[in-house]
């Protein structure tokens, strides 16, 4: 029989001088004790399910586990159980008379889509309008080179952090976690393992993988797609659509051999949350969208150190648990330009870095990121803030997007440092109590005003949460705009766009996910779509 035990509580100090699957035998054997006065007993197979941190009671920090294990006696406990993912089998077998599905964009949800896919044999073709990640990277770099050495630098269009393989979260945390749960989490998991990814990520409460490590495990899963007969086509845009009585017959691309018309009668439209020239197309093709509340505001720094101690208790136990994160949010009072606004951190990165993200001349953005090893000497989180609908200038389904382009824009025209607006919070703090922002703080000027009272709002509230974080010296940038996107494609029950049969709009870009494994997974259903749609040629979702 297989069984399943929580709560084991391991001290992080004891897996300095013992290893964790010793330690956790020791367990498991007190527990059946415990629960059935049974010792001696033989324990097979052990694997950890799940770790977490508990750290409640600083600096008395406890690492919590969940495993499974083989034994034959009965015991008083859960039996082991976990559902497996498996690819959904098609009707037939697909013949070159199979209209071969197209997906837009190759990022977490076009990734996931187009494998799935490959998997059940339908030989999918991805258009992806950024470059491959090795020569994704030496663009982006090459633009962070610029930005630092000129006021007037300007990121390549179609190759930056937010385009190209891989999409905009090549260049995170590479965080793993999600709010969904869903038997499609495992597969996507695994599939990162399977390409280079540490197996921990399997278990970890709070998974991530690191930008460095993502640009070699997405390659990987893409020469995956490509031994299984899918196709990836960097540098190459979606330009348009062929449709014939409402229903989709091919897709206009541009790319290194001009412009070409590719017949299909089925695309995943993955684009993410940043192609604004592909939202005016859909806008002008007819397609029903809407508006979509999403957040404002800057990234924050603080020393790591500070943040380890504050969660640890014991900031040596960063050592042994990896530099500590956090997450805080607090909703502002019913008085005021911020009257009930939520205030939150997002996209933490423990010891990782602040970076440039603008997509176009003359913009400023910034997200932040970190390596594997998250060793960087400060931590550094998006403080957003929400933004309503009533926000936006006007109507127009994009209105959000030239919401998000004046701030942008304005960030850019105060920037001081490497192409973006930077200051500290004492800085940003004092400019408000001046009432000045003709000469006052570049950051404050560069955010929404109800946006600056939200931050000192919440400001104190988070440094009694976490001891410092309003302190003077924590280093703001400004703007950060594209945590989410500002508008949703709207589709029908079965996930197509609706009035226009075989697009499938997905992912984070188009309002359907948040985050790198919420879309992975809207990538794999709309795939599940398609799956078990096809027959005799045709798509019929």
């Amino acid at each position: 029989m297989r069984y399943r035990i929580s709560q084991l509580k391991i001290d992080p100090w004891d897996t300095v001088r013992q290893p964790i699957e010793d330690l956790l035998d020791k367990a498991v054997r007190a527990e059946i004790r415990r629960k059935s006065g049974q010792s001696g007993m033989e324990i097979r197979n052990m694997e950890i399910i799940r770790e977490s941190v508990d750290a409640r009671k600083k600096p008395d920090v406890k690492l919590v586990y969940t495993v499974d294990f083989d034994c034959d006696g009965r015991l008083p406990f859960d039996v082991a159980k976990r559902e497996e993912y498996i690819v959904p089998a098609l009707a037939s077998e697909p013949d070159d008379s199979w209209s071969r599905p197209v997906v837009v964009g190759f990022g977490p949800c076009g990734i996931f889509a187009a494998l799935i896919m490959a998997e059940a044999g339908l030989r999918p073709i991805v258009i992806e309008r950024g470059k491959a990640a090795n020569e994704r990277v030496a663009d982006v770099e090459r633009f962070w080179t610029e930005a630092k050495a000129t006021r007037d630098a300007a990121p390549d269009p179609e190759s930056n952090v937010q385009f190209g393989e891989g999409g905009a979260g090549t260049f995170s945390d590479g965080k793993l976690t999600t709010g969904i749960k869903d038997i499609r989490i495992r597969k996507v998991l695994e599939e990162f393992v399977a390409a280079g990814a540490d197996p921990a990520i399997l278990y970890k409460n709070r998974p991530h993988i690191g930008t460095d490590k993502l640009r070699e495990i997405i390659p990987e899963i893409r020469r995956k797609i490509e031994r299984l007969d899918g196709e990836v086509r960097f540098s190459t845009r979606l330009d348009d659509f062929v449709f014939e009585d409402g229903y989709l017959r091919a897709v206009k691309v541009s790319g290194p051999s001009g412009e070409e018309t590719i017949e299909t009668d089925i695309a995943v439209l993955a684009i993410g949350h940043s192609a604004r020239d592909t939202f005016e197309l859909l806008r002008d093709r007819g397609f029903r969208m809407e508006q979509k509340p999403f957040s404002i505001g800057v990234r924050i720094e603080h020393p790591q150190e500070m943040i380890n101690k504050s969660q640890y208790g014991d900031p040596e136990l960063a050592e042994i648990l990896g530099p500590a994160d956090y997450k805080l949010s607090h909703r502002c009072g019913e008085e005021g330009p911020a009257a009930g606004r939520g205030v939150y951190t997002f996209c933490m990165c423990p010891g990782g870095q602040v970076v440039n993200a603008s997509t176009e001349a003359g913009t400023s953005v910034t997200n932040g990121m970190s390596d594997s090893g998250r060793s960087g000497e400060y931590a550094n989180s998006g403080l957003l803030v929400d933004v309503r609908t009533d926000d936006f200038p006007g109507d127009d389904p994009l209105a959000g997007v030239e919401f998000q382009k004046k701030y942008e824009q304005i960030a850019w025209e105060n920037r001081n440092d490497a192409g973006m607006a930077r200051s500290t919070y004492g800085q940003f703090k004092a400019a408000a109590s001046s009432g000045r922002d003709a000469d006052g703080d570049p950051v404050k000027n560069s955010i929404p005003a109800f946006a600056s009272e939200a931050i000192l709002e919440a400001m104190p509230v988070f440094g009694r949460k976490i001891k410092g974080f309003d302190r003077d010296d924590a280093r703001l940038t400004a703007v950060e705009s594209r945590s989410s996107s500002p508008v949703r494609v709207l589709r029908d029950g079965n996930m197509e766009a609706a009035g226009f049969r075989g697009v499938i709009p997905a992912g984070e870009g188009l309002g359907y996910a948040g985050g790198i494994m919420s879309a992975a997974v809207d990538g794999i259903r709309a795939a599940e779509k398609i799956i078990m749609s096809g027959k005799n040629g045709r798509w019929s979702v």
